[in-house]
């Protein structure tokens, strides 16, 4: 994939480039090809008292038209640089901050008047009470439905996230950051996002980060963003997780078909969720898809669980090869690649 193209911002001082590593460590993925440019450049004039302080950061992409962002302030892939940093699209003109501490990189970001009310299912988890009770007792309920513990999950993560060691990882609707922080403090990765919807799960992971000390210099960024218009440039990204996830998205075509777009030739998807378990395998698809239609229509709070044939399904339409699963219960974890 050929590399953005990067354009000089700061005309007091001639630019050089710069990347970012994880520990000084090189960027290029161990048993496959080098990353391409695209997804860890940076650009930032020579250090001088004179200097405009001004890059062009494109990791990040405007949610509006998808064109890289330019940065002014700090690099850095890590929670203090961002916060000192402002980021624009020059296409559309449309700028981006940090709120107190995370990224704010949703469409409806900077608006005044305007209000949006998300599915139930997605409003409760910005419930600051949700929010803190996730670590502390929610999650931990998981494990009657099959889910192995975090663990377990983690390591079992790590072996489909082989190929892409070394890049730059997106835990997608992260909530308190229990992956997100894993993979942050494993080393393996140049960089990690957290990326959620909700401002008070993104708190609650800012907090975690806090009270560990040493992640707070960590590639760790935290972003606000709808899983449904990733802030990142096509064919950017090697690995995507989405822990406990699929089943509480609004449309999880909309969000596998975002994954897909953002991943790079060879990047990787894995992602556990909550399967459907009506009758097992014994039931058509079509029954199914009625009464999750039924469910849907007279309880909005209703999650979408799918088959393990709806998943596999989902993922191929959306571009992904490779599909692999694992399944204990209702638990299971999937894992595609981008071809």
């Amino acid at each position: 994939m050929a590399s953005a193209t990067l354009h000089r911002v700061c005309p007091l001082a001639a630019p050089k480039l710069l990347s970012f590593s994880a520990q000084n460590r090189s960027l290029s993925v161990r048993g496959s090809p080098p990353i391409p440019a695209s997804s860890i450049v940076v650009l930032a004039p020579e250090t001088s008292s004179r200097q405009c302080n001004a890059v062009e950061f494109d990791l990040f992409a405007c949610p509006v038209c998808y064109e890289p962002l330019i940065r002014k302030g700090p690099p850095g892939l890590n929670v203090p640089a961002i916060y000192r940093s402002g980021f624009k699209c020059q296409k559309c003109n449309k700028t981006f901050s940090s709120k107190e501490f995370y990224l704010d990189l949703t469409v409806t970001s900077g608006t005044k008047n305007y209000a949006e009310i998300k599915p139930t299912r997605t409003e409760l988890f910005r419930s600051p009470l949700v929010s803190f009770l996730y670590e502390r007792g929610w999650r931990q309920n998981f494990n009657r439905s099959g889910f192995p513990g975090p663990d377990e999950e983690f390591r079992m993560a790590q072996e489909y996230f082989r190929p892409a060691e070394g890049g730059v990882l997106v835990d997608a609707s992260c909530g308190s950051g229990l992956f997100s922080r894993k993979f942050a403090k494993s080393g393996k990765y140049a960089g990690v996002v957290a990326l959620d919807f909700s401002e008070n799960m993104l708190r609650q992971c800012y907090d975690f980060i806090v009270k560990e000390g040493t992640l707070s210099s960590t590639n760790l960024a935290l972003v606000r963003a709808d899983v449904s218009r990733l802030p990142f440039p096509s064919g950017s990204i090697d690995a995507v997780h989405a822990g406990a996830a699929l089943h509480c998205w609004p449309s999880p075509s909309n969000a596998v078909a975002e994954i897909s777009r953002i991943l790079r030739s060879g990047g990787v998807f894995v992602g556990t969720t909550f399967l459907a378990n009506l009758f097992g395998d014994s039931i058509s698809a079509g029954i199914v898809k009625s009464l999750r239609q039924t469910a849907q229509l007279t309880n909005s709070t209703t999650y979408n669980n799918l088959t393990k044939g709806e998943i596999e399904d989902l993922c191929t339409t959306c571009g992904l090869t490779n599909y692999e699963s694992k399944i204990q219960q209702v638990f299971i974890m999937f894992s595609a690649q981008k071809p």
